[in-house]
């Protein structure tokens, strides 16, 4: 299957129209044309090989919406003309007890990356969702509800699961307060989720200007991080905190924040190690923990709650040709919340 797309030939080559030859349809497959892509902060990361060596030529995009064009023999999840969703990963093991368990994504043989990677023949390179057109094992697709706006769903498929899941893991719901630190592509996630249900929701920023946005999403309350000794009157608040920034902060401060037993869950990706104070650990019998996407059960999941409540990502929506300017203006911050490529113009 020819598809279109655009890739990026080389390390710190721009983006330019691309095209390749997709894996024919298998049994156990399900094709699809891409109508939405999503542009996650990872994706400039591998592009620019901040994350250590890449495969070129590389296709990104790894939050990918679509309407199913054709299904192999043996497909029993899917029919033609549903919408479909495709996140971060497109295959696993599947025999070890993470892949049992529904948690491809923590594979002990490692996840089949959607791209930058190779399949599980070691030889086919993955190729992304800045394209026209998809294949993928039905195990490693979603369904996407009918009343989701199908541009606004496509973040779901990372930054969306990013945030469900460690809400889900550390029981998010009434009686809870939540932090959120950062109000991005990540965090304003969050705080749909959270307030979706049922906690008391913190919004932690250090731009004041996205306050109005923070409440505007259900956010119960708002703290201007530049304003020195914040944390003070919020002593150990809260039971869960998210960290969604991938920025150095002086995580002992949220950790004076936090009631005991309680949970700091890291998700962005620092470039340094953190200094950590034990006894901010000790005083309270917090934990520190880290959470990296979900399964592809969770995910379904995720997208059936999102259905429930008209839970979907602030996004703007540009063309292919935008893509360079559009990872310009996510490294400056420059975007509420998340721009989403319209590939049916690919």
């Amino acid at each position: 299957m020819t598809t279109r797309a655009y890739a990026a030939l080389a390390p710190g080559a721009p983006f330019s129209a691309f095209e390749f030859e997709r894996r024919p349809l298998g049994v156990n497959d399900v094709a699809f044309d891409i109508h939405y892509s999503g542009i996650c902060h990872s994706d400039i990361h591998q592009v620019r090989e901040e994350w250590g060596a890449s495969h070129f030529p590389m296709v990104p995009g790894h939050e990918i919406a679509g309407v199913v064009t054709a299904i192999g023999s043996d497909v029993t999840k899917f029919a033609v003309g549903e919408r479909v969703g495709v996140g971060v990963y497109v295959d696993s093991c599947r025999k070890c007890p993470s892949c049992l368990a529904g948690l491809g994504n923590y594979c002990d043989e490692g996840m089949t990356g959607t791209y930058n990677g190779y399949e599980r023949d070691g030889k086919t390179l993955t190729m992304g969702g800045y394209s026209n057109n998809f294949v993928v094992n039905e195990d490693y697709a979603v369904k996407i509800p009918e009343n989701l706006d199908l541009a606004a769903t496509a973040p779901l498929m990372c930054a969306g699961i990013t945030l469900y899941s460690p809400l889900r893991h550390w029981n998010a719901g009434p009686g809870k307060k939540i932090g959120v630190i950062g109000l991005g592509g990540l965090g304003h996630m969050g705080v749909k989720f959270a307030v979706a249900m049922g906690a008391e929701v913190t919004v932690f920023s250090h731009s004041a200007s996205k306050k109005k946005d923070a409440l505007r999403m259900g956010a119960h309350h708002f703290v201007d991080t530049s304003s020195e000794g914040f944390e003070k009157a919020l002593a150990s608040s809260f039971d869960l905190i998210l960290n969604t920034v991938s920025a150095e902060i002086n995580i002992n401060t949220y950790l004076s924040m936090m009631t005991i037993d309680s949970h700091l869950v890291f998700i962005g990706l620092s470039g340094k190690p953190y200094p950590i104070e034990a006894g901010a650990l000790l005083r309270k019998r917090r934990s520190i923990s880290g959470s990296m996407i979900g399964g592809v059960p969770e995910l379904q999941e995720m997208l059936d709650f999102c259905g429930e409540h008209n839970i979907v990502s602030d996004i703007e929506l540009i063309d292919p040709e935008y893509i360079e300017t559009a990872y310009e203006r996510a490294i400056a911050s420059d975007v509420k919340y998340r721009f989403v490529i319209d590939a049916t113009k690919f």
